[in-house]
């Protein structure tokens, strides 16, 4: 059966049997985290990781403040995830107001903590549409760190995608240019930005088999918990908000339960759409809330392992 068959059947399905009937589970999720600011905050992630745990991630991330601002606590979240929670754990890790020699003592304090995994990215100023200016002793972008990280150990790393194009880049073709420089430095995937049309990923799935990047690129599913503050996410980064979708969340703010629904609606359903255009890997930007993912990935097949499970029970 070839790929273009398998396709158009899947499409079928979607169409003709309900929407999330009798898919059998079989993609690879990943969930991000951000380090907690106070212990309660910590007490709240940990219920998120160990309500996402038994749905076996492929793995899990923990983000870095601009200029390294978390620097002690993504490691010490990445740390905990690994040793109590079992999951395979990357670090965040920018090169924003850093030399060179600051950066590799946090990526080999990483290692020496079991850290086998990076997402390298260049980061931002921390101000709203500041311009990016490397550190006079630092790494100059995104391909350069990954260059020195692997230098440092052999870390796998993932890098950024941006499928609506990074406000920085001049245009799409450069855009891709700077993916491909940062895989050709020794990144072994990609994760995308958030976007809110399945259409956008496809059209830049098939940009980048045009340019010969064939990594593998992982979809940013951001599920909608505050429309507000997606809202001002997407201002930041560039994705375009669908009138559609502002039109559904209008009236919301003051219904809370009934924002949840909508929101786990249009995401499933937009994950749905993914699936029927053959992506299987699906990373989601959790802003330390599980059950927007959970109940999205619930949809789409997978469940958790009983394994898993028992062995969460036994270290309880």
């Amino acid at each position: 059966m070839n790929a273009s068959y398998e396709a158009l059947n899947e499409a079928r399905k979607a169409l003709d049997a309900p929407l999330f009937a009798g898919l059998p589970g079989d993609i690879l999720v990943s969930f991000e985290f951000f380090p907690p600011k106070s212990d309660a905050m910590m007490a709240q992630l940990w219920e998120v990781v160990e309500t996402l745990a038994p749905l076996d991630p492929a793995f899990v991330s923990v983000t870095y403040g601009a200029g390294g601002t978390t620097r002690d606590r993504t490691h010490g979240t990445v740390a905990r995830i690994i040793s109590e929670a079992r999951l395979p754990a990357a670090a965040h890790l920018t090169c924003v107001d850093a030399s060179k020699a600051e950066v590799n003592a946090v990526a080999e304090a990483y290692w020496e903590a079991g850290v086998r995994h990076i997402v390298a990215l260049r980061g931002d100023m921390g101000q709203p549409g500041a311009p990016f200016v490397p550190h006079p002793e630092g790494y100059q972008n995104a391909a350069d760190l990954v260059a020195g990280l692997k230098r440092v150990a052999p870390f796998e790393i993932s890098v950024a995608a941006y499928p609506e194009k990074h406000p920085d880049s001049a245009d799409v073709d450069a855009d891709i240019d700077n993916l491909k420089r940062k895989l050709d430095a020794g990144a072994t995937r990609a994760i995308s930005q958030f976007f809110f049309e399945p259409e956008t990923f496809f059209r830049y799935r098939d940009r980048l088999a045009a340019a010969g990047i064939d990594a593998p690129v992982l979809p940013g599913i951001l599920p909608v918990s505050n429309f507000a503050q997606t809202r001002k996410f997407a201002a930041a980064c560039g994705a375009a908000i669908p009138a559609w979708m502002e039109g559904l969340f209008d009236g919301l703010d003051t219904h809370p339960p009934a924002r949840a629904l909508v929101a786990a609606t249009i995401a499933a359903e937009f994950c749905r759409k993914l699936y029927a255009g053959g992506v299987r890997d699906f990373h989601f930007y959790t802003l330390n809330r599980a059950e927007l993912s959970y109940a999205i990935c619930h949809l789409l097949g997978v469940r958790p392992n009983p394994a898993r499970i028992v062995a969460q029970e036994k270290a309880a």
